[in-house]
């Protein structure tokens, strides 16, 4: 598959923003009530929080 780099579009950026900065205020929101939030890192996924589960490795 070819693909194009090109710049995203204003309306793209903007949007962009808009979604990061509605996930840092839910975040910001679980982190305040004292609950765990479920992230996607390093392709797995990670509890992050004081009470989030305890996951066991395989």
């Amino acid at each position: 598959m070819n693909t194009i780099e090109k710049q995203p579009s204003e309306k793209s950026q903007i949007i962009l923003r808009s979604l990061k900065e509605a996930v840092a205020n839910a975040l910001e929101k679980k982190r305040k009530l004292g609950q765990y939030a479920v992230v996607w890192e390093d392709n797995k996924l990670v509890y992050r929080g004081e009470d989030a589960p305890q996951i066991e490795s395989k």
